[in-house]
């Protein structure tokens, strides 16, 4: 048995009066989903734990099956796996958005939907321009569209950095860094090791700077790129036009580098697979932007030809319901959900479904992002598992709502993995 999680990041939502009181999964037109949810089991996860805030650093991770009181290090060493940045024991990797903010208030996280080769040169002169100022000390690294990677030599990662998609049309300057408070002892012990799994106190590690020196100079970055950003031609010309500028960056999900088990290691059956940061190789599609105007098919290929080449677990990520919930739209939210299930679940299906090994399919979000509130919740999300000879429970949609009635009931975090992984 072959195993494939397709992950519709931000997809489930609230009840919006708009639609007569439906969420999006009830009311969009999703046949597929509704499809495996009637012929396969339904439940609810819980993927975010106590204590820990609804990023989808934290919801994917959970998904996959560890716990992240052992391997949390935040967005920034994902997004540095991501695109390739191989992390050493002294960087501090931080994710770095390229955000906007008019009159002191952030109107965008996302720069006004930056095209990669814009960012790439404005990464650039903030290199040139900024990053000289700490040398040895400070690099950006261009990644997709808003979405980069500052790194931090020696930096601290007990400083608070709001995440800038959870603050639309607030004042940004009360949001920047801080030293975290109250960092005891047993926390950091639980937290730190070393190459060796040795646990270390990186605040008294004479590598690393302390919190509060971390936290003003992330704020000096933040500061200072805004003058850079805001007078560069690319800048200066898209004010004239009336559009949104991409003028200043927001550091926010640091972490070091990740201590963690591989998933062959937590479940011997995935002898390979695709996924980031898990021991698994990360593929990469061609028009794959994180928008609604990604590469579904693209997507939806790449994950076929992995399964036929080979692996024996996919795990398929499309962040574009996210991003609409994070702009409050609700039109595009939906066509996301629909573009999902048309242009990725159906032909995954349809192919899979075709061959001699059977393929067991699970289908969910991370967490919500309803489009009337524009940030991450912390919520059960609803999931689907299907594979060929399954015996159906009496759900027949796929939506929040439906899935309550679900066979697997509520899920709590590592559970989802074992559940899934245990089919064979």
């Amino acid at each position: 048995m072959k195993h494939i999680i397709i992950l519709g990041d931000g997809m489930a939502d609230h009840p919006v009066e708009r639609l007569g009181g439906k969420t999006l999964l009830q009311y969009a037109n999703k046949p597929y989903m509704d499809m495996l949810a009637k012929m396969g089991k339904t439940g609810r996860l819980v993927t975010v734990p106590d204590g820990f805030h609804p990023g989808s650093e934290v919801a994917n991770s959970s998904i996959m099956g560890y716990d992240q009181n052992e391997v949390y290090e935040g967005r920034g060493p994902l997004e540095a796996a991501s695109i390739g940045y191989e992390m050493s024991p002294n960087d501090f990797a931080l994710r770095c958005n390229i955000i906007n903010v008019n009159d002191g208030i952030i109107i965008t996280h996302n720069g006004g939907n930056l095209e990669t080769e814009d960012a790439d040169v404005l990464i650039k002169y903030l290199n040139e321009k900024l990053a000289s100022l700490y040398p040895g000390i400070v690099k950006f690294i261009t990644g997709i569209q808003y979405r980069h990677l500052l790194i931090i030599k020696g930096g601290n990662k007990y400083v608070d950095c709001a995440p800038p998609h959870d603050h639309p049309n607030e004042e940004w300057k009360p949001l920047l860094a801080k030293p975290m408070e109250n960092v005891d002892a047993a926390l950091l012990a639980a937290h730190d090791k070393d190459a060796n799994g040795n646990a270390i106190d990186p605040l008294a590690d004479e590598y690393r700077m302390s919190a509060q020196q971390t936290a003003d100079l992330l704020n000096e970055l933040i500061l200072k790129s805004q003058e850079i950003l805001e007078n560069h031609p690319f800048n200066v010309a898209r004010k004239e036009r009336g559009e949104r500028m991409a003028n200043i960056i927001w550091p926010w999900g640091g972490g070091y580098r990740p201590h963690m088990l591989t998933l062959s290691q937590m479940y011997p059956q995935i002898k390979r697979g695709s996924v980031i940061y898990a021991g698994l190789r990360n593929i990469i599609v061609e028009g794959a932007t994180g928008l609604a105007d990604t590469n579904y098919e693209g997507k939806a290929q790449a994950a076929i030809d992995a399964l036929k080449e080979g692996d024996d677990f996919v795990y398929v990520h499309v962040e574009a319901s996210d991003e609409a919930g994070h702009d409050g739209d609700l039109e595009l939210k939906i066509k996301t959900i629909e573009n999902l299930d048309r242009r990725l679940i159906k032909p995954i299906y349809d192919e899979v479904s075709k061959w001699e090994e059977p393929v067991c399919i699970a289908i969910l979000p991370d967490h919500p992002t309803p489009v009337e509130i524009r940030t991450h919740v912390k919520e059960p999300v609803p999931f689907i598992i299907y594979y060929p000879g399954i015996t159906s429970d009496e759900v027949e949609k796929y939506d929040e709502v439906s899935c309550v009635r679900g066979s697997y009931g509520l899920l709590q975090l590592q559970d989802f993995m074992n559940a899934f992984m245990a089919i064979k």
